[in-house]
């Protein structure tokens, strides 16, 4: 396992890889930073993943719109999470999506009558690889930009970025549920 430093307009930002693959993406201090994980790994900016990544940041972060699907990824999470996750990658740039809007899809999938908005709140708070798996896209029902681990100041400036109108959104009141 490897890792990997990034300075980008939002911060520092932590990559993990297991070689081939991308399997985390943190902003250094985020709720549920891979941490852990890292007291194995070894620090090696050299690795072809890492080069890549650092190259579909430096894009995106210059207003480019880079392609999910050019990086390997391999988010480590249950069957729901990935499916959950799956679904993030769909979400156009500059485009926002409710929570319910997810667990609906999901029901539908599972042709399940319904889905919970708080499970899926929970698998896009927990996704490994920020950014890239954009669940900053993802907001309240009730227009709420809530439940980033990033922080809400750090959704709201990479919702700006991408010219997402969240002229109707707001931040949330300490305790907000999703």
């Amino acid at each position: 396992m490897y890792c990997s430093a990034y300075l980008s307009p939002m911060g520092a930002i932590t990559i993990a890889s297991d070689g081939d693959h991308l399997i985390g993406l943190w902003n250094d201090g985020q709720k549920y930073h891979g941490n852990e994980i890292f007291k194995g790994m070894t620090e090696r900016d050299d690795l072809p993943v890492f080069v890549r990544t650092k190259k579909w940041l430096d894009r995106y972060f210059a207003g480019e719109r880079p392609l999910i699907s050019e990086l390997p990824l391999a988010p480590a999470g249950s069957a729901f999470r990935q499916t959950v996750w799956a679904i993030l990658c769909k979400i156009p740039y500059g485009e926002t999506v409710t929570y319910g809007d997810i667990a609906k899809r999901i029901a539908a999938k599972m042709n399940k009558e319904k889905m919970s908005a708080q499970a899926v709140g929970g698998a896009v708070g927990h996704n490994p690889i920020s950014i890239v798996i954009p669940c900053h896209r993802v907001v309240g029902s009730d227009g709420n930009l809530t439940g980033y681990a990033g922080g809400i100041d750090v959704k709201i400036k990479l919702l700006e970025h991408e010219g997402a109108d969240i002229s109707k959104l707001s931040v949330p009141k300490k305790g907000t549920a999703i």
